[in-house]
């Protein structure tokens, strides 16, 4: 199991899971284990933001460089300090976007370095929003622009409380100091960029490639289904492959291969979808082993044979019925 974050303060809003596939074209969130935080982290009030003091970054200045930052000097501020270390370009970052970003974060009375990403060689992949990360992230983010390099300084009001995070060894006390570099940044409208694979198969399904957010339509040929297992490229992204252990943030919709019915998508919903595959390995095998070795940037064509998705335990009240092929394309966003 991968190592999550210290930074997430509570399961972020506007996920999407399979683990009740029904009849609707969106699900509801689901809850998972995570860092409980302070009450007072999500219920502060939003801080003026000042530009220091912060201290200075005195190795690994480049974007995508694990930093090196001194200790703090003199009392840190009461308000929230934000410096934009390295101004990027890319995409403007809105409130419940999906951010990755590499981060370092220490204390500033010790220095002590409590957490990096650099070193994991894994960006935290998360949602921007309220009660999702640490408040200090939150006000200190939305704004910013993807392939941007801030600087911040967050008290406890708007990182961990009076309780702080023992985990980490953080007092109730602490001023935290991040460098977090903006990699890239997601929401409902995100899709795919890979380039176009040809679609020869007359057998298989023939899947849009539009890049827009908007649902590609999925045309199901009206033949028998392939017995084994099919995962192909739609769109070929340039991205790390997917790993069986890790997460995927991603666009989806599943369908029934007879009558091409749609039991369930993100498209169009107002929502992205985070997969753990393995988890996804007890809900529809198939799903997970087809996006096993993808890469991120990519479309997928997935087609699950019963044995390998609900088999003779469908889900109540959809259009999955026992022995359905299932069809899934998924758009693999970000992977952790």
């Amino acid at each position: 199991m991968r190592r999550r974050s210290l930074l997430l303060a509570a399961v972020p809003a506007g996920l999407v899971t399979l683990s009740a596939c029904g009849d609707n074209k969106s699900a509801s969130s689901k809850a998972g284990a995570s860092p409980s935080p302070s009450p007072s982290v999500s219920m502060a009030p939003p801080p003026k933001i000042v530009t220091g003091p912060l201290p200075a970054i005195t190795a690994g200045t480049r974007f995508g460089e694990k930093p090196t930052v001194a200790k703090g000097t003199g009392e840190p501020s009461k308000d929230l300090a934000v410096r934009t270390a390295i101004a990027g370009s890319g995409r403007t970052v809105a409130e419940n976007d999906f951010i990755q970003a590499n981060y370092l974060g220490q204390i500033w009375d010790t220095g002590k370095v409590f957490d990096n990403s650099y070193d994991r060689h894994s960006p935290l992949v998360m949602q921007l929003g309220r009660g999702g990360i640490i408040d200090g992230w939150f006000f200190a983010l939305t704004g910013k622009k993807t392939g941007s390099r801030i600087e911040i300084a967050v008290p406890p009001t708007w990182g961990y409380g009076k309780t702080g995070n023992a985990q980490a060894g953080i007092k109730g006390t602490d001023t935290l100091v991040f460098v977090i570099d903006l990699i890239d940044s997601f929401n409902s409208k995100s899709s795919a960029k890979g380039k176009q694979v040809p679609q020869t198969d007359a057998a298989l399904p023939k899947v849009a490639t539009n890049t827009d957010g908007d649902v590609p339509k999925v045309t199901v040929p009206r033949t028998d289904p392939p017995k084994k297992l099919v995962a192909n490229y739609v769109l070929e992204g340039d991205g790390a492959e997917v790993k069986a252990d890790q997460t995927v943030l991603c666009q989806f919709q599943g369908l029934v291969w007879d009558g091409g019915k749609t039991f369930q998508r993100t498209y169009g919903s107002g929502r992205l979808s985070q997969i753990s595959l393995e988890q996804m390995q007890q809900v529809v095998k198939g799903l997970a082993q087809g996006l096993t070795g993808k890469k991120v940037g990519s479309r997928v064509l997935i087609v699950v044979p019963p044995e390998l998705g609900y088999g003779n335990n469908p889900p109540t009240g959809g259009v999955i019925k026992k022995g359905s092929t299932l069809v899934f394309t998924v758009d693999i966003l970000a992977a952790m």
